[in-house]
């Protein structure tokens, strides 16, 4: 019999997308669906999201949901995953993005639109007495609230929590808990009160039955205080329920041999027809013609992802004659900066300040090496899909980059295992060196061949990740498959 299980997130491919979060939670119930797991998601009723539904079914109604009525919808993806959706106007009917104004500014309420997201997700889940799933998946701050109310509603089914990324914990002041329809147990050091506030992750942390993070090294430096954001004590005291397990990609939406997205498309035997990519990214970036190498940049500009140590390190990237095409947009600062570099080379720098799901892909399929200097990293999926695609990963050793790319030293490349280039930390010395070993590599062609089918044989599909997946919800019911 199939587990019924009710995956609680903020955003979902292909209707919200603002990150990776997004991509995992949209591919997990396809990948579980192997796993005798029958995944349902819940996500907020953002207008793109409304607009998007194909004859929704009313299936919940919330007179009153910390305030606000609101009902829940049932309809489908396009391929058949089964959807939730919950329609609370006063909550998600804002024409902005999902968590902040057209100016980026967060919404001062998102306590409360949050907490309403998890409470409909316990309520859903049984803790209004009718039981319509075995288990709970929330993922992120966002969701965490959904793994408090059922543990202060009873614990009618098991949860998990999943973190995407500890940066990011929702935390809002004190003044806020009466109004969450929490019991006064729940403002403890065992429920929400963190510093004299509520921290929604933290809260979910210390409420749910297991929490996972998305690779095994990440799972590992949460329980450091460098890492863990203030939260690595509370990593530490649960440390029995923490487990890493790697997020995987979708190998049909990123397939180089069937991209429509690309110029040409190609697989591991026919590396030859990059080049139609290559030509196709010069174009799109205004950068000049030629066969050196083409590093590529998708990422949110912030300092986490080590941007401001690509700034350091363009002038030394151009000066041994590689050029740098950039997709993404964040911090002001950042991408004036970047703007300064481009003009300085005109020609091998170009810039695109924006979200364009169709250009990543090209920018992959074209690019010689992605760069991903970050400074902490839970997974990264632009690496896996830089692996796919032939578009050989430079990368810190942290988080899932750590996990995923094998660094192409003299032992690994004799062995032909190597998969990229990884350097120990986000510094300019380091970074700079492995820009050099990289345009070094580059110059020769078979061995830079190599490389790149090597990465494309690695396997990051969500088979394994799935299978880990399914055995903790069975683990967390008692039950044997």
């Amino acid at each position: 019999m199939s587990l019924k299980v009710l995956s609680v997130a903020s955003e979902a491919v292909p209707l919200v997308k603002t990150g990776g979060l997004a991509d995992v939670v949209g591919a997990l119930p396809a990948a579980l669906a192997g796993e005798g797991v029958e995944m349902t998601t819940l996500i907020p009723g953002y207008p793109q999201v409304i607009e998007a539904l194909d004859k929704p079914r009313r299936v919940s109604v919330f007179d009153s949901l910390l305030g606000e009525p609101a009902r829940v919808l049932s309809a489908k993806f396009h391929d058949g995953r089964k959807l939730l959706v919950l329609d609370a106007p006063a909550y998600f009917a804002r024409f902005g993005g999902p968590y902040g104004d057209a100016a980026g500014v967060d919404y001062g309420d998102n306590w409360r639109r949050f907490a309403a997201l998890g409470l409909a997700a316990a309520r859903l889940a049984g803790v209004d007495g009718k039981q319509r799933f075995d288990l709970v998946h929330a993922h992120d701050w966002q969701a965490a609230m959904a793994c408090v109310y059922l543990r202060f509603g009873g614990r009618p089914v098991p949860s998990v929590l999943t973190i995407h990324n500890m940066a990011f914990q929702g935390y809002f002041g004190g003044e806020v808990f009466a109004r969450l329809g929490l019991p006064d147990a729940a403002w403890t050091m065992d429920g929400v009160e963190f510093h004299g506030g509520v921290g929604m992750l933290k809260g979910g942390m210390v409420c749910a039955d297991a929490i996972t993070t998305v690779s095994p090294t990440y799972a590992r430096e949460i329980h450091t205080a460098r890492f863990g954001m203030g939260l690595d004590g509370v990593v530490r005291a649960r440390t029995h329920l923490v487990e890493g397990i790697l997020n995987g990609i979708d190998k049909a939406e990123w397939n180089p041999a069937a991209d429509p997205h690309l110029a040409a498309p190609y697989n591991a035997g026919h590396l030859g027809n990059r080049k139609a990519n290559k030509r196709a990214v010069e174009k799109a970036f205004d950068l000049d013609k030629d066969d050196g190498p083409l590093f590529v940049v998708i990422s949110r500009l912030t300092w986490q992802k080590g941007i401001d140590v690509l700034l350091e390190v363009i002038d030394h990237l151009v000066g041994l004659g590689g050029r740098l095409a950039l997709l993404g947009s964040g911090e002001p600062g950042l991408e004036q900066g970047l703007t300064e570099a481009a003009e300085r080379h005109p020609g091998r720098v170009g810039l695109r300040f924006a979200y364009d799901e169709p250009l990543s892909h090209l920018m992959q399929g074209g690019g010689d090496a992605i760069l991903v200097p970050s400074r902490f990293e839970p997974c990264g999926l632009t690496q896996l899909y830089g692996l796919a695609y032939g578009c050989v990963p430079v990368v810190a050793r942290t988080g899932g980059l750590a996990d995923t790319v094998i660094d192409a030293n003299p032992a690994a490349v004799a062995e032909g295992g190597a998969t990229g280039i990884v350097f120990s930390e986000a510094t300019y010395d380091e970074f700079s060196l492995a820009i050099t070993r990289a345009i070094r590599l580059y110059g020769d062609k078979a061995e830079w061949r190599r490389l790149q089918r090597s990465g494309m044989r690695a396997d990051f599909g969500w088979g394994a990740s799935a299978h880990a997946y399914a055995d903790l919800y069975r683990r967390l019911l008692g039950r044997n498959r």
